[in-house]
């Protein structure tokens, strides 16, 4: 790693910090040649550490690489204050944002998760919270009785994510007959308000990390004849902790599910290159490589120069630039997404009965109409319209092709 992208790292740990309310007193980029596996750092910096802790008062230190627990509970001693690492701040921010059900619940699972690999520190005795008498087996220590009631805990966790990701299943096959765009990206690079502009959903959103943490869906309406739903997700971001992706799988679902996905990017963020690359990284890994993708390089009212545009026109002659705050060029966008739909689109000549009432009212709301003609019998029509449309009224099998 460079020195100018572990300075990036250390900006955006800043960040998280920030939001998750605390004040930065001091900050430092560390060189290491190797890792202590006590301390991580040598115990040159850990007897520096301490002068600045006693200097600056600091009563927390976090680390931006993942610490061992007995790395943490080393330095712990030797400071005299709290430290955590990345994943921990992450999921602690994950905590204060979470306001649904759902997201409370995914939220603890990745928490739990992350705090059985670290029982070896100083632990709040869990039976308390649970009735405590009973609850210790024979001859358990007490770290034993905690990992137990945590794993137990775990499994209600993810009983009641399983009940809540049949739900979501349920509702989202209810809404198949609709084109399904999500929006993707790292967090904070204006994905709500990129929403908010399409939709006028009055989805939050705020300049913070992580302002969004459950899934929003509403109806964008792109002309008379294209009309689709478009998500908003939980943002992504470098070295999330292990368990968290997986613990919002049913948020996610969104993306997995989508006919297309708008990758938004924050083209005036210094690394935005190594940002894109680590939303591209977790897609990949959540198995969406194959989905058709739109680029969408926000904030270019946000630009000091023009040096990230002309890198980005040439690396991505179809993306589109907007400025999601300040609605430029959404109508470029909103065109690329009509393109997206008629890309999964088919010809059809139909013979309607004059009777049909339905299916013609059907046509007229999802159809673009190429040709018509009035017999005595009925509507002769020649119409292009979205497969998926074409499948929902039964005038293609559902096995035909894409």
């Amino acid at each position: 790693m460079t020195e100018s992208v572990a300075r990036e790292y250390l900006d955006e740990l800043d960040m998280l910090a920030q939001t998750a309310g605390a004040e930065i007193v001091g900050r430092e980029l560390v060189k290491l040649a190797r890792k202590n596996p006590a301390h991580f750092v040598g115990t040159g910096k850990v007897a520096e550490l301490c002068e600045i802790v006693r200097e600056t008062r600091a009563e927390l230190l976090i680390f931006d690489e993942d610490l061992t627990p007995a790395q943490v509970r080393n330095l712990e001693q030797s400071l005299e204050v709290r430290v955590i690492d990345r994943a921990g701040l992450i999921l602690d921010i994950f905590a204060r944002r979470a306001r649904s059900r759902e997201a409370k619940t995914q939220v603890e699972l990745a928490q739990l998760k992350y705090v059985l690999t670290r029982l070896t520190r100083a632990w709040t005795h869990l039976e308390r919270q649970q009735g405590g008498i009973g609850l210790r087996g024979p001859g358990e220590t007490q770290i034993e009785t905690d990992r137990r009631l945590i794993r137990t805990r775990i499994q209600h966790l993810e009983e009641d994510l399983q009940h809540i990701e049949r739900t979501r299943s349920t509702q989202r096959s209810g809404r198949d007959q609709m084109f399904r765009f999500a929006l993707a990206g790292y967090t904070n690079v204006g994905k709500s308000t990129l929403m908010n502009a399409l939709t006028r959903a009055g989805v939050y959103e705020e300049n913070l990390l992580f302002a969004t943490l459950d899934s929003t869906t509403r109806i964008v309406k792109l002309s008379p004849q294209y009309r689709a739903l478009l998500s908003d997700t939980v943002g992504f971001i470098r070295k999330l902790p292990p368990g968290l992706v997986a613990s919002f799988r049913s948020t996610l679902a969104e993306i997995r599910e989508a006919h297309s996905i708008i990758h938004v990017v924050d083209i005036a963020a210094p690394s935005f290159r190594e940002q894109m690359a680590e939303v591209d990284r977790v897609l990949d890994e959540m198995g969406v490589r194959g989905t058709p993708r739109i680029v969408v390089f926000n904030k270019t009212d946000a630009l000091e120069d023009d040096v990230p545009l002309r890198w980005a026109g040439r690396e991505f002659p179809e993306a589109v630039f907007v400025s999601a705050r300040q609605s430029t060029n959404l109508d470029r966008l909103q065109e690329k997404m009509r393109e997206a739909m008629r890309a999964d689109t088919v010809e059809l000549t139909l013979d309607i009965p004059s009777h049909d009432g339905a299916l013609l009212s059907e046509l007229h709301r999802f159809a673009e109409i190429l040709e018509e003609r009035h017999s005595e019998a009925g509507w002769s029509y020649r119409v292009r319209m979205p497969l998926f449309h074409a499948r929902r009224l039964g005038l293609v099998r559902e096995d035909a092709p894409d």
